[in-house]
């Protein structure tokens, strides 16, 4: 009998340790799993953050070799149309990155930074000068750096 009450006892013990490693191993996978999921979350934003970024500076420097175009050289009508395809795929581009970056970090306080970046990018066609396009390149930079530091504090 004290040989059966051992064996019971040593099989229930067994069970018992299998069962708490079992839960504890499925935490420490649950939490394993939601910072990879954080960390993933994390590099997508970064990603579409910086990408965003990067889209509009190239549109920037595209837009304003069309601006020197149109004024230096206005008749060079196949120099004038090579730097409209590039600022357009350059447009294209920096919407295709500003979508994903809705996409992936839909935060409602960064489109006000957004649109104030579009804003100067417009504003380049309607430069008088270098003067006044200069004044607008820095407008653009300040609107560049103010969106990635509000996207830098919200990566967590």
């Amino acid at each position: 009998m004290d040989t059966v009450f051992a064996s019971l006892v040593a099989v229930a013990g067994t069970l018992i340790g299998s069962f708490s490693t079992y839960l504890f191993q499925r935490r420490t996978t649950e939490r394993t799993e939601a910072r990879a999921r954080e960390e993933r979350v994390r590099q997508e934003r970064l990603s579409a953050y910086s990408g965003y970024a990067g889209a509009v500076t190239d549109l920037k420097r595209a837009k304003i070799t069309l601006w020197f175009r149109r004024r230096l050289d206005p008749r060079d009508e196949e120099r004038l149309l090579e730097a409209q395809l590039e600022s357009d795929r350059h447009g294209a581009a920096a919407e295709t990155a500003a979508f994903r970056l809705r996409l992936v970090a839909d935060d409602p306080t960064l489109h006000p930074l957004m649109e104030a970046i579009s804003a100067q990018l417009g504003e380049i066609n309607r430069a008088d000068d270098r003067q006044g396009l200069i004044v607008i390149e820095r407008a653009f930079e300040e609107a560049v750096s103010a969106f990635l530091e509000a996207a830098a504090s919200r990566l967590p």
